[in-house]
């Protein structure tokens, strides 16, 4: 076993609690592959060679390497969490590149769990639009690299989809996990409020924002979503679940592309022979639900960038709009508490009558890879809502909710999956039997290892 590189997280850290390859070997050969592949993905903004090196070398001298559950594994982290030692830009070249002087908590746990931090990766400006661009680069899509890799986790999503890391950490505000995740065809899952430690930004977006896990399979999102949040989860079979089939966007205006909608009916067919109840069915989305998710995608980052930044001298044009409404937005009417539990009030009903609500995870395909941050605000405002309107319900409401890759001609396809809170276990049971009876490809084909296009010749044998 000479290298792992393009292998599942659970099979790298088996390998390595086993003895049958150090977790030096292994961070070694999925730098090499950094090294070659960054520059055309954009995917890192920071690449920690000598620091992984020796941290893996310390995962190597632990007493405990045969319990760890991700010993050996390489995680790319994005950077938008606290890591001891390294700047925290944000995406932003008007945050100070000062050194953290801490992890953040996911960061501590990924480490005792034995994974190794081999970099940070790219988001665009204060996490806020749903492409990745920012004063670092643009990230590419694996699948299609004139395309964006979604965002804001999108050097997250193009890291694991070109089998550079086998798991990444993201954030997830509005979408930011759920909406890359589709894009590259990964599976990626938030959980629900409180599950897993959030301590993001100022205050999260106003709770809004968790953190997540993007992989190229269920049981490696279980097992690093496990990590973070301090518990196990079983991938058994599901019981006989109640499956509502929704097509229907949250709110007015939005048009939802017919493949995105194929890809919810395939999908739902599938459940239907796996023995499940399936029936169509809509959620009673509040006429408030548009207006009050875009007032907290104003005003989270105006306090982000209250929190991080002495001015706004620094940030790109259309940030600078986006910030300034988002300070209206707070002087006029904040963010409240209540406009959660407005919405778990309403959803309620819906989730008693059924245990799994499957829709898009997108209105459309993915738009071109840019540097959206040069245009105007008014561009990339209108295209992100027309892209990813169908996640940040989920934020407002708490829900767990993951994005299922669903195979097709060209840019992968996907579905939503949303539980009730507490139900992570049923979203992670639902999309494991998806895997077991459709499979998805885990990376994209000209990135996959040994692949068509020559990226990684003669790895992991």
């Amino acid at each position: 076993m000479t290298g792992m590189v393009g292998r599942p997280a659970t099979e790298i850290a088996a390998a390595v609690r086993s003895g049958k390859i150090t977790a030096a070997q292994v961070v070694t050969g999925h730098l090499d592959r950094i090294a070659r592949l960054n520059a055309e993905l954009g995917a890192f903004v920071r690449v920690r060679a000598a620091e992984a090196a020796a941290e893996a070398a310390a995962v190597d001298a632990r007493a405990d390497r045969a319990e760890l559950p991700l010993a050996g594994v390489p995680v790319a982290v994005k950077d938008v969490v606290p890591v001891t030692g390294e700047p925290m830009r944000l995406g932003s070249a008007a945050v100070p590149g000062t050194a953290q002087p801490g992890d953040h908590p996911v960061v501590t746990r990924l480490r005792a769990a034995g994974a190794v931090v081999v970099g940070l990766t790219n988001l665009p400006e204060l996490a806020i639009y749903p492409f990745t661009d920012s004063a670092f680069g643009i990230t590419r899509n694996p699948w299609d690299v004139r395309r964006t890799a979604g965002g804001s986790s999108g050097g997250s999503a193009a890291a694991v989809a070109s089998a550079m890391v086998p798991v990444a950490h993201g954030t997830d505000g509005l979408g930011s996990v759920r909406i890359p995740s589709a894009a590259c065809g990964l599976f990626g899952i938030k959980p629900g409020t409180g599950v897993v430690p959030a301590q993001l930004g100022g205050d999260g977006w106003h709770g809004l924002s968790e953190n997540g896990v993007l992989a190229t399979t269920v049981p490696d999102a279980a097992l690093m979503l496990g990590v973070l949040a301090g518990t196990e989860f079983g991938l058994a079979g599901p019981p006989r679940l109640r499956v509502a089939v929704s097509v229907r966007p949250p709110g007015p205006g939005i048009i939802v592309h017919r493949t995105c909608k194929a890809a919810v009916r395939a999908s739902g067919e599938l459940l239907g022979t796996l023995g499940h109840e399936v029936r169509d069915d809509e959620p009673d989305y509040p006429l408030w639900l548009t207006p009050a998710l875009i007032s907290y995608w104003l005003a989270g980052p105006a306090r982000d960038a209250s929190a991080s930044l002495t001015g706004l001298a620094g940030l790109e044009p259309r940030t600078r709009r986006h910030v300034r409404a988002g300070q209206a937005v707070l002087r006029v009417r904040p963010p409240h508490a209540r406009d959660r539990q407005r919405l778990r009030a309403v959803l309620e009903p819906f989730f008693a009558r059924h245990d799994v609500l499957l829709m898009p995870t997108l209105a459309r395909p993915c738009p071109p890879a840019r540097r959206w941050g040069e245009r105007s605000w008014l561009r990339s405002a209108t295209m992100s809502l027309m892209f990813a309107p169908m996640t940040g319900a989920w934020n407002l409401a708490g829900f767990p909710a993951a994005s299922v890759p669903v195979p097709a001609a060209g840019l992968p396809g996907a579905v939503q999956l949303v539980a009730a809170p507490g139900r992570e276990d049923v979203l992670l049971a639902a999309a494991a039997q998806i895997e077991g009876a459709r499979g998805w490809p885990r990376h994209a084909p000209a990135y996959a290892p040994g692949g068509p296009a020559g990226k990684e010749p003669g790895v992991g044998t």
